[in-house]
């Protein structure tokens, strides 16, 4: 037997304020070593949450960082990196072009993740450093321009929520000319009346939740652990040290009355952190006073480290495994909530698997795995829409599909899914869609290939009968065209009507003309098992 080689991969988390990377060497029995961990002060979201533009300062900083990390990780012998963009990058509205300059600068392809995801990757860093016994915890991360809150314990999340609360865009945000002065107590409270404004749905939803610990992470905590540390205990901090609610607030009170270069001379305090410390601090504050005021305690694992315990998972499971069954199981909870037909959608997404195999057999596609996998999703969900209104509702799926913040998927994968839905019929897609425009050029040509695969597969049950029962594409080489052969358990002349509609789309998409042929169990066979393109253009 071949032992499996060692790898190394490099992970890097681009967030609002930092940028991070973890290179780890993953070795072929499931352990791993770590080998190095890196962190710059990159400030993507200076300036940018009024108007949700990232600033040509900032997409440098962020560009030769990113650059010099890609460089390093693969200076360790790194042939894979995995890379996150996390909320400044999800909400600004070029963050394509940030992407093209990574990719360009680094040779590396950055996915922008959702709230929820985010949410989820940060407890699988923390919670795996985290020895819970049986218990529940609440984690709380306060970043540059968000904050994740998960209940869960050391086996499964409960509650995920991601707040439009961070340290940067609450700086910008009360503090537009720097927090360079003493912060009174007046601007303190403005502060935490804002956080307490927005924060107030998920601390209702955290009401429900019984958790026997807070465990705090990211800069924000992290610093304020460590000067509470020195404040009062009189030595760096430590991982089993909890801190009282009434410690923390005392540390933020004697920081919120220092100017800036007071502040950053604190021991425990990060000199780039010192300008943005006091608007994190009073989202940690307020929180905590609005949860009763429990201890604190802290930890120093990040995104960074959830997304290599995610890599692990995927590869310990290998395809269709724990990762892949996370992913629908995402996508089914948002089929049922908008309670969809189940049964057909699931009949669908098997005729697309019999399209999308069959057609690869062929050579019309060099898709694989992934874009499959993306198909079945689509199919699965491709009828949500439904349940605002059937009228229009490839629209209401797209929305649906794109605002769910589905977990296990970055933001181009949601795109795709949504876009597919959304052109499962009607007109094909057209670069003048702005849904379309959207994805770059190769995702458009996958999300146009997909999403003519999902109609003819939605058109052979178009009577949500479960009629055809198995489909398969044949070539005929004579011909230069395709025949769709099909078997069928009882009358499917609906469905024959049904995807004659796109015929021309899929000869759009893969080139050879299409023809149906149903097999001789088929009630339709009796009449005409044959039906060319040009019988129905």
């Amino acid at each position: 037997m071949i032992k499996k080689a060692n790898r190394v991969v490099g992970f890097m988390d681009i967030g609002t304020n930092s940028m991070r990377l973890l290179v780890v060497r993953v070795d072929a029995n499931g352990s791993y070593a770590v080998l190095s961990r890196q962190k710059e002060s990159i400030r993507l979201g200076e300036g940018e949450f009024s108007d949700r533009v990232i600033q040509p300062e900032a997409m440098e900083r962020a560009t030769l960082v990113g650059a010099r990390f890609a460089q390093m990780a693969r200076s360790f012998g790194a042939g894979q990196i995995v890379a996150v963009a996390t909320s400044a990058a999800r909400e600004a509205r070029n963050r394509r072009k940030l992407i093209d300059r990574l990719r360009e600068a680094g040779d590396f392809d950055v996915r922008i993740i959702s709230g929820r995801e985010e949410a989820r990757l940060i407890y699988l860093g923390v919670a795996s450093d985290t020895r819970l016994e049986g218990e529940n915890a609440l984690f709380m991360d306060i970043g540059g321009g968000s904050t994740e809150l998960i209940v869960g314990d050391q086996a499964r999340h409960r509650y995920l929520d991601s707040l439009r609360l961070g340290a940067i865009r609450l700086t910008n945000l009360f503090f537009p000319d720097g927090c360079s002065e003493p912060v009174s107590r007046k601007r303190y409270t403005k502060i935490q009346r804002h956080v307490r404004t927005s924060a107030v749905r998920a601390v209702q939803s955290l009401s429900r939740h019984s958790f026997d610990q807070v465990i705090g992470s990211s800069g924000t905590i992290m610093t304020l652990g460590q000067v509470a540390a020195h404040c009062t205990l009189g030595r760096p901090l430590e991982r089993s040290d909890r801190f009282a609610h009434d410690e923390i607030k005392q540390v933020i009170a004697d920081l919120a009355a220092m100017p800036l270069k007071r502040r950053v001379q604190v021991e425990g305090m990060s000199a780039r952190r010192g300008d943005i410390i006091i608007a994190g601090a009073a989202i940690l504050d307020t929180l905590l006073d609005e949860l009763g005021s429990p201890d604190l305690m802290v930890s120093d694992r990040t995104l960074r480290d959830g997304l290599l315990i995610d890599h692990m998972l995927r590869d310990a499971a290998g395809p269709g495994g724990a990762d892949g069954s996370h992913r629908m199981d995402s996508v089914l909870r948002l089929g049922r909530q908008c309670r969809f037909d189940e049964t057909h959608a699931r009949h669908v997404a098997d005729i697309t698997h019999q399209l999308f195999d069959s057609a690869a057999g062929l050579g019309l596609h060099e898709m694989g795995a992934w874009e499959r996998e993306l198909l079945e999703f689509a199919a699965l969900l491709h009828d949500v829409g439904a349940f605002l209104s059937y009228s229009d509702h490839r629209h209401h799926s797209y929305y649906f599909i794109r605002n769910a913040e589905l977990l296990g998927f970055d933001d181009t994968e949601i795109e795709i899914i949504a876009v597919t839905a959304l052109f499962h019929k009607k007109t094909y897609p057209r670069k003048t869609d702005p849904q379309y425009a959207a994805l770059d050029k190769a995702n458009q040509k996958i999300a146009r290939d997909l999403c003519v695969l999902l109609r003819i597969a939605e058109s052979l049950d178009r009577s949500h009968r479960g009629v055809v029962e198995g489909v398969g594409l044949v070539a005929d080489g004579a011909k230069g065209a395709l025949t769709l052969e099909l078997t069928s358990s009882g009358d499917c002349h609906l469905e024959l009507w049904a995807v004659a509609v796109h015929m021309k789309a899929f000869a759009r998409s893969f080139g050879p003309s299409l023809q149906v042929r149903i097999g001789p169990q088929g009630d339709c066979a009796e009449d005409e098992d044959v039906l060319t393109k040009s019988e129905v253009t």
